[in-house]
């Protein structure tokens, strides 16, 4: 099926891919042979993508309308049935608990040696994509591969090596509704999630193979059952142009849409010989709620803090996620904790560890097979509630009353209170965060929370929905004052005063402060919610690398 002619063949080396940009070890990773390979996966795919990606601005159009997320008639047949998934791998049997991090070298260490049993290496929402990370990752990887991933610190005159015992690896790429502006195919930039997924491949899928150790992978931001499909024929295309056995390729797929939400069972059917797991990409999954209902005066989320996960659609969909997974015979993966270790104040740390603790008892006594982390100090925490309450590897056949998961309990909106000390710690989340990930850092700790690219996106939507829909909000004098232009604009500049107050003004200006404010004034004002704050802030990012 994706065998090419001779024809195909010679048509395609016409025209060479173009790589803009030169940085240290590009020449490693980005060889003709591999450029060849990330080629053929734009050529093959790309229009295939680009008509899916139309099909999420006509799906959002009919949101904005009135239309809600709903189970698809059309594919009920697929949910009724019943059928199961592919073979899980012994290795991924039991996940526990999985870190996850960005893609810097020393961080990856730390992430295989932390003692969970699964690292996720995130080239997306952890990781700033300037040209120097993405490479950088692929090096890292391929050294991972080989046996040669290694660091030597010369602040601290540290040397950090792998441990006989390692976390397994998984890749996280990233979406499919980004691009990779530094290498042309045909003279437009790559499909981000086709670079980072091929190059890796492309370098380690046999390798890995032969090792027992993978290619495995994390897909974000998926939509519908039709991208899951793409990534099928993907995944089909690799294997066999790589020499690879069919079903080497392993994938847990994050639903961290709400439209994913409505087809959970669909996208595991069409990614049933390369699926192992669904994970709740909760930070995600917020944001697109509020993105995908923006319309919806009466989807309307309060402070970010009370829309936790042991309440309305959240819990709804955290039940029908294990319900659907252990029913297909897959992992139902648990989120995401923002929280962080507190140095230096032992009541802050031991509040963190206790809310922590509590968010994982949820997930392993939901049902959820495994849980994230984002701090290595964070896994034996973890690992302790999950060890206590599941003491096997997992608890995907384990007898439980299913949940009775409704498509209202799936749109449920959490109640509660939208204050302006809520409005203004998502302003202040988004400028700190945004000004980090133009210089370079994907996962950046504000407030002890590890905040990373989704979380500072929610931010972003609670603010827009909040202005859009002028909501009355409780000031800091417990008054109630409606959302307007100008009041926006009035705590905005008190952020910036403070942020300026606090850094100085040298730092201010050196930290890109000034283009984070801009990019996330021009995002709330506009008629539309953005899609994606990284759609004008990577032109930046790569103007700035």
């Amino acid at each position: 099926m994706f065998e090419l002619s001779p024809e195909r063949s010679n048509s395609l080396a016409a025209t060479r891919p173009v790589v803009l940009r030169d940085v240290n070890g590009s020449d490693r990773v980005l060889s003709k042979e591999a450029l060849g390979f990330l080629a053929d996966l734009e050529r093959y795919f790309g229009a295939t993508l680009r008509q899916l990606l139309a099909n999420r601005t006509r799906r959002q159009a009919r949101y904005d309308a009135g239309e809600k997320p709903d189970f698809l008639e059309e594919t009920a047949h697929i949910r009724q049935s019943d059928w199961k998934a592919g073979v899980i791998p012994q290795n991924l049997q039991d996940r526990r608990v999985e870190i996850t991090g960005p893609v810097d070298r020393k961080m990856m260490i730390n992430a295989f040696n932390s003692g969970a049993r699964v690292f996720m290496a995130d080239f997306e929402d952890a990781s700033a994509p300037t040209f120097k990370n993405m490479i950088q990752g692929q090096i890292n990887l391929l050294d991972y591969t080989e046996g040669a991933l290694s660091h030597y610190d010369d602040k601290n005159e540290r040397d950090y090596q792998l441990n006989d015992q390692t976390a397994v690896l998984i890749v996280r790429p990233r979406g499919l509704h980004l691009k990779e502006r530094h290498v042309l195919i045909d003279g437009g930039p790559i499909t981000a999630a086709f670079f980072d997924f091929g190059l890796h491949i492309f370098h380690n899928g046999s390798a890995l193979s032969c090792s027992g150790r993978g290619p495995y992978y994390y897909l974000p931001k998926l939509e519908d059952h039709n991208e899951a499909k793409l990534w099928n024929d993907i995944f089909l295309f690799s294997e066999k142009r790589l020499a690879l056995a069919p079903g080497t390729i392993k994938a847990t797929v994050l639903i961290e849409t709400l439209p994913a939400a409505f087809q959970m069972d669909e996208i595991i059917w069409q990614l049933r010989e390369y699926i192992v797991g669904l994970n709740c990409g909760r930070w995600d999954y917020i944001f697109s709620y509020i993105k995908t209902l923006r319309a919806h005066r009466d989807h309307i989320l309060p402070d970010r803090g009370q829309v936790t996960m042991d309440q309305k659609f959240l819990s709804a969909y955290s039940a029908k996620l294990i319900e659907v997974c252990h029913r297909r015979g897959i992992h139902a993966m648990g989120g995401m904790a923002a929280h962080i270790p507190v140095k230096n104040d032992d009541e802050k740390n031991n509040a963190a560890i206790v809310q922590i603790k509590t968010d994982k008892l949820r997930e392993v006594t939901a049902g959820h097979d495994g849980t994230w982390v984002a701090h290595p100090d964070l896994v034996s925490v973890a690992m302790d509630v999950f060890d206590t309450e599941m003491p096997l590897a997992h608890q995907i056949s384990k007898p439980r009353m299913s949940a009775r998961v409704t498509h209202k309990s799936m749109l449920a909106p959490h109640e509660g209170q939208i204050s302006e000390t809520g409005l203004r710690n998502n302003i202040s989340v988004v400028i700190e965060y945004m000004a980090a990930w133009l210089c370079g850092k994907g996962a950046v700790p504000i407030n002890n929370l590890m905040e990373d690219l989704a979380t500072a996106e929610i931010c972003r939507a609670q603010v827009w929905q909040w202005l859009h829909h002028n909501v009355d909000i409780i000031t800091q004098d417990g008054e109630i004052r409606q959302l307007d232009q100008d009041r926006f604009r009035a705590l905005l500049q008190k952020e910036i005063t403070n942020i300026i107050e606090n850094l100085g003004v040298g730092r201010f200006h050196r930290g890109h402060y000034a283009s984070a404010i801009w990019l996330f004034e021009q995002s709330i004002v506009s008629d539309t919610l953005p899609d994606f704050i990284t759609h004008n802030a990577y032109d930046l990012l790569c103007a700035l690398d």
